[in-house]
């Protein structure tokens, strides 16, 4: 077997990874949009690789840089199976039909219509368990502990292994069981996202959004996140009613009643109830906050805002009424989306935060406002940054460098080689450094 990759091999976004069984036969590890620079240039309508053969689509999980370009490939006349997990299967349709409406076409019955073919291509398969596809090839999903669902593939065909990571998560994320080693690979194909650095642990992130958290009360600021639908949404709702409930019970203190907790987007709140009906997907440790909070994800002052009227409403409301506030929204790169107009409200504003939780690509607005350039571009205006910046990396959804060289160093055979692929030059080089000096082969 061999591999083609078709995007995330020299960038980030776009992730595609082609398995060649035969010189005819293959798979599809993914099949991504790129965003920010790796867009650059770029035709995403265009499928610019031969469909012939290809035998089935395996999804590590749904965010759009590992899924988006799902659609043009059926365009194209993909017809075969898609292969995912479970959760997998269940948020698959949400996020293509949000993407499809805001970036390419608004009429229902051509979403509709697509939707149901791909309920029809759709195949979930569980956790840990090998299945067979045709010509004597086995695949089997493990957890990754990225968002709900994730997962990497292990991929058998003739005993020789290959393993893709999709998107590894990071140790002790609240919501996700974390993922283990696999035992073997002929090849590991590696993300690097963050192959060059490591994130601060969960109790100084806690500790940090928690000072964020007092300086939006005392200023009467806002506080905005911008946040990924999907993943982090969710992973933030669960520790600010931690934080909220630690604060009040140590200042005896009703710090609910004084501050208005924002999830401004709609496929949010959709995602939020799938990964509250599926909590036996859940880590140990949220299963446990069950026992004495039925409703970890939702808290008295958190206020849900759907139509665009209540959106633009709401940004105009905070912007007059200087009560302190959270905002979550989307997009998670500032890219477009609710966000855009809290942050042309605010960035310009001394007293409001912009807290960062999550990776920015190169040449998105995000990347500008996280690098505290001195203006940024939004929706073709220029406004100068004034408002304070922060980042938060333990609350990042994918493995630092510690978290992925464990992952190798914990599979029972080493890997006869590793490729590394979804990483900036200089994180992918940097792992690279680190896993060839322990004796790894990275190729």
């Amino acid at each position: 077997m061999q591999v083609i990759h078709h995007g995330a091999h020299e960038g980030v976004t776009g992730s595609c990874h082609q398995l060649m069984l035969t010189d005819k036969r293959s798979l599809l590890i993914d099949c991504g949009l790129f965003q920010g620079q790796d867009a650059k240039g770029r035709d995403e309508t265009q499928i610019e690789f031969p469909i012939e053969g290809l035998q089935g689509v395996i999804l590590t999980h749904v965010h759009l840089d590992h899924i988006g370009r799902l659609p043009y490939l059926i365009a194209a006349g993909y017809n075969g199976p898609v292969y995912c997990t479970p959760p997998t299967a269940k948020l698959l349709p949400l996020m293509l039909e949000d993407a499809l409406r805001l970036g390419v076409t608004r009429n229902k019955r051509l979403i509709a219509r697509f939707l149901q073919e791909l309920k029809r291509l759709v195949r979930p398969m569980p956790y840990g368990k090998w299945h067979k596809l045709d010509g004597g090839t086995e695949m089997r999903f493990w957890p990754a502990g990225h968002v709900l669902g994730s997962a990497y593939v292990e991929i058998q065909r003739d005993d020789e292994r290959y393993v893709f990571s999709g998107d590894l998560g990071s140790t002790h994320a609240p919501l996700l069981i974390e993922p283990k080693s696999p035992e073997r690979a002929d090849m590991l194909v590696l993300e690097s996202t963050y192959g060059d650095r490591l994130h601060a642990n969960r109790e100084d992130r806690c500790a940090r959004l928690e000072a964020i958290l007092c300086r939006t009360m005392e200023n009467s600021g806002v506080t905005i996140i911008p946040a990924f639908s999907l993943g982090r949404t969710q992973e933030l709702l669960f520790e600010l009613n931690e934080i909220f409930h630690r604060v009040e019970r140590k200042c005896g203190c009703e710090l609910l009643s004084t501050v208005d907790v924002l999830v401004d987007s709609p496929l949010s709140l959709r995602l939020t109830q799938v990964y509250d009906s599926m909590r036996e997907y859940w880590s140990e440790e949220a299963r446990q906050v069950l026992t004495y909070d039925d409703q970890p994800l939702v808290f008295e002052n958190l206020v849900s805002v759907d139509g665009h009227r209540d959106h633009l409403a709401k940004v105009e409301h905070l912007r007059t009424s200087k009560r302190p506030a959270i905002v979550i929204a989307g997009s998670g790169m500032c890219t477009g989306g609710r966000i855009v107009n809290y942050l042309k409200a605010f960035v310009g504003d001394p007293s409001a935060d912009i807290v960062f939780v999550g990776f920015q690509s190169l040449g998105t607005p995000g990347r500008y406002i996280q690098d505290q350039s001195e203006w940024v571009r939004l929706d073709g205006q220029r406004f100068d940054i004034r408002a304070a910046v922060h980042t938060l990396s333990g609350y990042s959804a994918h493995a630092d460098q510690a978290d992925l060289i464990r992952f190798v160093q914990g599979m029972q055979s080493p890997p006869k080689a590793i490729r590394l692929v979804h990483g900036e030059p200089p994180a992918k080089t940097a792992l690279a450094e680190k896993l060839t000096a322990l004796g790894y082969n990275v190729v």
